[in-house]
């Protein structure tokens, strides 16, 4: 928890994942795993340790990333961590060390109990999940598994399903033209109030009434608007970025579709309209089907070692779970309880850390054999 990770691509300059991953590199041989240090990028290291089994049985990925956000705004000294009352605090405990924690707590009980696996358990220590997930999407490309567990922070809940999302950029084009030459001036940004009219009806009128079980209903808000040159000139440009949040079941051709309707309608209502848009960046949703082993195994783990029947859940955060099934990998999200991911005041509860680690203990051994 000392080690400082902040995720360079968020913070320029920051200390990035080199360091926690040599130390976790080092923490997984003296486990007897067998490890890969791999710079993904310059100073960005995944750190992967191989439990191999003895042949037979299914292979497990444990998956949990060593990144965190900036901390300069923390309450406390980020990096040096005070526990009080059963919670650890400081930047990263709770998102999501405390997770990646229980994961090798688990991998080290395994190697403790002297059990051969039939199956191999990949131990995946992964940069960059708070930004672009390059870590995850390098893992992927060369490993293989029949399941994964991704340690973060669930309060001992199976998450199986969460939302996507896709960042856009939508452009009106005015005319550039002195303030008082009305005649000629095309103004861009009353333009672009004509945009986010539609986009706040179509929240209201059509997302709103699109409900998932787990995960409730998609949206789409407005997050950045520039444009204009000075006060004495109509606007010639505007630029709106968008943030459109995607349910289980919705796709990329889904927002697609509604883009190009909420324009071409403007466009019929109004000729001086022009207005263009871009998707720039895009993750999907996901649901993991409920049936399938490692959700049952989970369940039936959690219920052995704590006596409660764990409930499958959803949230709004996109995780590195999506990319892992998108790969064909059922994934799942299992970890300890806490508060504060991305906060001024970040803590981890510390039982529910030991918890984690004895219910994907359990898991481990009922999965790969």
């Amino acid at each position: 928890m000392e080690i400082d990770s902040v995720n360079p691509s968020l913070v320029p300059g920051a200390a990035g994942e080199g360091e926690i991953a040599k130390f976790l590199d080092q923490y997984m041989q003296g486990l007897g795993l067998k490890t890969d240090l791999e710079e993904v990028a310059p100073c960005r290291f995944n750190v992967i340790g191989l439990l191999k089994g003895t042949g037979g049985g299914r292979t497990l990925m444990l998956n949990g990333h060593t990144d965190t956000v900036g901390a300069d705004y923390m309450e406390i000294d980020p990096f040096d961590p005070v526990v009080k009352e059963r919670r650890m605090y400081g930047r990263g405990t709770y998102d999501m060390k405390g997770g990646l924690a229980s994961l090798l707590g688990a991998v080290k009980a395994v190697v403790e109990s002297g059990v051969e696996l039939k199956g191999d358990v990949i131990m995946a220590a992964v940069c960059d999940e708070e930004f672009a997930s390059i870590g995850t999407e390098k893992v992927v490309e060369g490993y293989m598994a029949d399941a994964a567990i991704v340690g973060e922070p669930t309060e001992l809940q199976i998450e199986i399903a969460h939302k996507g999302f896709a960042w856009i950029d939508i452009v009106t084009e005015g005319f550039a033209a002195h303030g008082s030459a009305w005649e000629l001036g095309v103004d861009a940004i009353a333009k672009m109030g004509k945009v986010q009219v539609g986009l706040e009806r179509h929240q209201g009128e059509v997302l709103m009434k699109k409900v998932h079980e787990l995960v409730g209903p998609p949206s789409v808000h407005s997050s950045i608007i520039e444009g204009g040159r000075e006060l004495s000139t109509y606007p010639d440009r505007c630029r709106l970025q968008v943030e459109r949040r995607l349910i289980p079941g919705e796709t990329r051709g889904d927002v697609e579709e509604e883009l190009k309707g909420l324009l071409e309608s403007i466009s019929a209502d109004d000729p001086k309209f022009k207005g263009s848009y871009e998707i720039t960046f895009f993750r999907g949703p996901m649901e993991v089907p409920r049936e399938e082993a490692i959700c049952q195994i989970l369940r039936d783990s959690s219920r052995e070692i704590t006596g409660e029947e764990p409930e499958f859940i959803g949230a709004g955060g996109w995780l590195d779970t999506q990319i892992i099934w998108e790969s064909g990998t059922p994934a799942v999200a299992f970890g300890p309880g806490g508060y504060g991911a991305h906060g001024a005041v970040e803590y981890v509860d510390i039982d529910s850390v030991t918890g984690a680690s004895r219910i994907v203990e359990r898991a481990i051994h009922l999965f790969c054999g």
